[in-house]
């Protein structure tokens, strides 16, 4: 696996201790570019009107045997390119805060479309948590795990072999609290990285502004959890595990035509955060660890990723692209590292866009052209999205 190393000032894995249908061209409306060499970054997008970019059952593309694109790996989800075509790359996806615990839910279209452009994708979900170090730390882990595992056997299902894995080059995208961890990674450590990072909507706000009323949480969820732990389906919730879940399972398979299993491990999954984000307010946790300002000086001082990089979107209220911009600019230019800034149309939940299941009806209606019309201006953003991350990859010739 292609990785980037870049000189160390620290230990190896040293972690710093804190104290607290159509075609469509799309031209970015600013684009900043710091370093060599430079390259054209307006995207040419083609939509194809006959691909699959769902991550889910009835896709056609690349499917596993149980109807599903993407394969549960060593608590990851590997997401290959269409069969029959080999990965250009490897990319390694995080999604936000919440919904970065089940990306094949919450980002199925967008991976779709990246994993259709080639890529060979490795989602790591996780639960949210204010303890940003020891998550960043524990997914590391779990995706060189997964990666090695794939690297060992491959995909024989899809006719990917361990070989066509092995000098794959290895990337990273990461939206809202994921953008955040992937520059945490690139800062903690300096090898196994990634070669490049894309970086969307990045947001490290304090807690008390992440959270409206975050400091009158704690003592309220405190002085509510006897209650809360007492209820019925908060014990349900912390035993739902082994054969209660899988009793569950079968009997939604029995009475829901179409009961998918998947989707119950990924609303489990989900539902799973809940008890601990509870526990860790009622227990008087007022802020991120690291701080938005501790993790803001790290970034300047350690950050490693040899190219980066930046996409924000015109009208997110809560994107702080620019002030990362400024801190890991001067950084990046010590090593002579690529860095990019891109604003594309879109809001901070654009990458989190599905595909709308409209069925026309047996007679055309005015409702059916302006239902497909919403689903065309909905999901463009987020195509263009993907084909811009995609185009800035590929013209990176490493």
């Amino acid at each position: 696996m292609a990785t980037a190393t870049l000189p160390c000032t620290f230990p190896l894995n040293f972690i710093p201790k804190f104290h607290s249908n159509n075609s469509s061209h799309f031209n970015p409306r600013t684009i900043r570019n710091y370093g060599k060499p430079r390259f054209s970054t307006s995207p040419r997008m083609t939509i194809d009107p006959n691909s699959s970019a769902r991550v889910g059952k009835n896709s056609t593309s690349n499917i596993y045997g149980d109807g599903q694109m993407y394969r549960r790996l060593d608590s990851c989800l590997v997401i290959p390119p269409p069969k029959g075509r080999k990965p250009k790359a490897l990319i390694k996806f995080l999604g936000g805060a919440f919904i970065g615990a089940v990306p094949e839910v919450t980002y199925s279209y967008l991976l779709g479309l990246l994993a259709n452009e080639g890529y060979l994708i490795i989602c790591v979900p996780y639960n949210v948590t204010f303890d940003h170090e020891r998550v960043t730390k524990e997914i590391f882990e779990r995706f060189h795990n997964c990666l090695d595992s794939v690297s060992m056997s491959g995909l024989p299902e899809h006719g990917i072999s361990a070989a066509d894995v092995a000098d794959l080059p290895y990337y990273s995208v990461g939206h809202s609290n994921g953008a955040l961890l992937q520059v945490l990674t690139g800062s903690y450590f300096c090898e196994k990285i990634p070669k490049a990072n894309a970086i969307i909507s990045y947001n490290n706000r304090p807690a008390s502004e992440a959270v409206p009323y975050f400091e009158q949480l704690g003592p309220l969820v405190n002085q509510m959890m006897p209650a809360i732990e007492a209820s019925p389906m908060y014990s349900m919730a912390q035993s739902m595990s082994g054969d209660g879940l899988k009793a569950l399972i079968d009997i939604a398979e029995r009475i829901v035509p179409d009961y998918d299993p998947e989707a119950a491990v990924s609303l489990t999954k989900f539902a799973d955060q809940l008890p601990s984000v509870f526990n860790q307010v009622a227990q008087g946790i007022s802020e991120f660890k690291p701080t938005p300002t501790e993790n803001l000086d790290c970034f300047k001082k350690l950050y490693n990723v040899e190219h980066t990089l930046l996409v924000k979107f015109d009208s997110d209220t809560i994107d702080e692209t620019d002030l990362l911009e400024e801190t890991i600019k001067p950084r990046i230019e010590s090593y002579g590292g690529k860095l990019e800034k891109i604003v594309l149309r879109g809001n901070h939940i654009t990458p989190c866009i599905q595909e709308p299941k409209w069925q026309v009806g047996s007679v055309y209606t005015p409702a059916d052209a302006i239902g497909q019309a919403l689903k065309v201006i909905s999901l463009n953003d987020t195509r263009v999205l993907a084909r811009t991350i995609s185009n800035w990859f590929s013209n990176l010739g490493v």
